[in-house]
């Protein structure tokens, strides 16, 4: 059985500049915690854990001598607040996602109606909300953009692990509401590189494994643009998930990964394969 993995699999530039900062923290104070979990990886958020990182929901709950901002970004409330505390700061924000912010408050700051491309319920989308201080409409498919209304300015954002694919389509229906449209192309690079490889490696396999956190927004986004070229997938987080039996009459299987998983879950599963 012949194995593809793909380039781009593994830690993006933001998420191995988020781990390292928490894991040089660890180094300079007694007790450390993040904002939220520092990335969607639970097995790496554990590794976190066992150097004494531990994860708080709120503000008001750390009790440590620093706070670790998540890659994701925290909304500007929390950022009021972590301000506040007293507490040392260790801000592990993707700076992708603090580009997005900054275009989020220009934007709505200039009279523009905010249009986010992107999934309402993500952090990263929370956070970039906050930042607006005018309107904001939240839409995932082109779908949901073609129910927004006629309007004056539309000013158009995108998560940073969006689909550069459904942000261009929802791009051309904004076109149809307005006549001064305003963009800012704020989807990562390494996301876009990502899903290029992920499509191109599905289209030359029998089956294909996505490696990452179910509660990843990029990596359940590779496994949907991989199922879209007819290939079957799995998106699995660990070996132990993988079944032999999904193998059986399999010539070629191509593997990815999210941008949040880490490289001992991309070997261990290497390590799966190369034993059937």
């Amino acid at each position: 059985m012949e194995i593809l993995l793909a380039k781009s699999a593994g830690f993006c530039f933001g998420v191995k500049r988020a781990t390292q900062m928490a894991f040089d923290a660890a180094d300079t104070y007694q007790s450390l915690q993040s904002l939220g979990p520092l990335i969607h990886s639970p097995q790496m958020v554990k590794k976190l854990e066992d150097r004494g990182i531990r994860v708080c929901t709120q503000v008001d709950e750390a009790d440590g001598d620093a706070i670790v901002v998540r890659s994701h970004g925290v909304t500007a409330e929390e950022l009021e607040a972590l301000n506040a505390c007293g507490k040392a700061i260790v801000d592990a924000t993707c700076p992708f996602v603090t580009k997005a912010q900054k275009y989020a408050a220009d934007l709505s700051h200039a009279g523009y109606l905010l249009v986010l491309v992107g999934e309402a319920h993500h952090p990263e989308v929370q956070g970039i909300v906050s930042y607006a201080g005018g309107e904001v409409v939240v839409v995932a498919s082109p779908a949901e953009a073609e129910e927004l209304p006629k309007n004056r300015k539309i000013g158009i954002i995108a998560q940073t692990t969006q689909s550069i694919d459904n942000f261009r389509t929802i791009v051309s229906v904004c076109l149809e509401k307005t006549r001064h449209l305003k963009i800012y192309n704020t989807i990562c690079d390494a996301t876009s590189v990502r899903q290029e490889d992920a499509v191109s490696i599905a289209a030359q396999v029998d089956l294909m494994l996505v490696v990452g956190g179910y509660n990843s927004a990029n990596t359940t986004r590779l496994a949907g643009l991989c199922r879209e070229q007819g290939t079957l997938t799995y998106h699995v987080e660990t070996a132990g998930e993988i079944d032999p039996l999904w193998f059986e009459g399999v010539g070629r299987v191509g593997l990815t990964a999210g941008a949040s998983t880490p490289q001992f879950l991309i070997d261990e599963i290497m390590a799966t394969l190369a034993r059937f």
